[in-house]
């Protein structure tokens, strides 16, 4: 192969990466319609940890070593595992009282249900998808232990069943998908003494929680954490308290599948990649087959 066919080839090659690129950035949401959603107004939360103990009954889960009158266990920073579905945590940010006290916040964790989930992107056989409901749904029975969902979720929560070595599975909050079903609140929703957790559709808790930060701008942060983090979040979020102060981890606002996907199909579109590849090995065995008398031109 001499210079002029490499560079034909190389610019053939070019164009088709060029168009593969182009089909990729059609990339669309996978979002459901009208999802349900919970408001969690950070504000009302008195941690008493009542939501723990309604998804400890409602997904039968086992019992945790100290009981959850148990407020000492907030003397450290905890995270979902798979015997416990969601925690809450207790964080000083620096706000007091009138005696100059510090004043704790409480901040329940659990899985965000992504509109657009990377965990769902990762998952090779399909055992994590995304509900119409707005419910990231698991199916144990087609889960191969490859725990690339894990590895994928920017918030951190899905949990393995380490202690399991026959019939382990990955765990998180279910958002209480067969009650949905029913037609009920998730557990946590429902047992909430303080009201801090609002049940709903998507867009009428978001449209809630921003109508509180209109009415009260001094006691909240002007910001809905989970309406585009992570290109928006079934679970929203707000507080009077920075939010950096209080755990939430900072992640970009667009969907992460856009940008895993669109990688994918930039390889793969039009077989542009394996073409590329035969092309390349053409031309490194062409050249590399040129004698000392051979001309260049």
């Amino acid at each position: 192969m001499d210079r002029r066919r490499f560079l034909a080839g190389l610019g053939a090659t070019t164009g088709t990466v060029a168009m593969g690129l182009d089909n990729a950035m059609a990339w669309e949401s996978k979002a459901p319609p009208d999802p349900y959603g919970c408001l969690v107004d950070v504000t009302r939360c008195i941690g008493c940890r009542k939501c723990e103990l309604a998804c400890n009954k409602v997904n039968n889960l086992p019992e945790p070593e100290r009981p959850f009158t148990d407020l000492t266990v907030m003397d450290a920073l905890r995270r979902p595992d798979s015997n416990s579905y969601t925690v809450v945590n207790r964080y000083y940010s620096g706000r007091m009282d009138e005696q100059r006290q510090l004043l704790p916040s409480y901040v329940k964790v659990q899985c965000m249900h992504c509109q657009d989930p990377a965990c769902v992107s990762a998952c090779i056989t399909g055992a994590l998808q995304k509900k119409e409901n707005g419910t990231v749904r698991y199916d144990v029975t087609r889960c191969i232990g490859c725990r690339y969902c894990m590895v994928a979720c920017p918030f951190e929560i899905p949990a393995y069943d380490w202690h399991d070595p026959l019939t382990p599975q990955v765990r998180k909050c279910t958002f209480c998908f067969e009650r949905l079903k029913q037609g009920e609140k998730p557990g946590c929703a429902s047992v909430c003494p303080t009201e801090a957790i609002t049940f709903g559709r998507r867009e009428t808790v978001l449209a809630l929680a921003k109508e509180r930060i209109a009415s009260s701008p001094a006691h909240y942060v002007d910001h809905v954490y989970g309406e585009h983090e992570a290109g928006g979040t079934s679970w929203l979020y707000i507080t009077g308290q920075p939010f950096e102060k209080l755990g939430f981890v900072d992640v970009p606002n667009e969907p992460l599948p856009k940008r895993t996907e669109t990688i994918q199909h930039s390889l793969f579109s039009y077989l542009w990649s394996p073409a590329a590849l035969f092309v390349g090995l053409a031309a490194v065995m062409g050249l590399s087959g040129r004698t000392p008398n051979q001309e260049e031109g």
